[in-house]
């Protein structure tokens, strides 16, 4: 929705993960995909940041480091 107002692909992925992580002080823990971060991650078919539409291609899910769908 963010996307269909003007927003960037990119800038509203980062404004549903990393600024969320930092509006809500829990930047340390989730938010980014970096060593020793809690991460429960989805893998697509494309790029997202170029195509928002990507996300509804999932590949793979990842939830405490188990593939749940591959």
């Amino acid at each position: 929705m963010m996307v269909d107002y003007g927003m960037s692909a990119g800038d509203a992925l980062r404004a549903a993960t990393a600024v969320n992580a930092d509006l809500f002080h829990i930047a340390d823990k989730v938010g980014r995909i970096q060593a020793g971060l809690l991460a429960d991650i989805i893998a697509v078919a494309g790029n997202p940041q170029n195509d928002i539409s990507t996300l509804r291609n999932v590949r793979l899910v990842m939830k405490n480091g188990v593939v749940y769908r591959q």
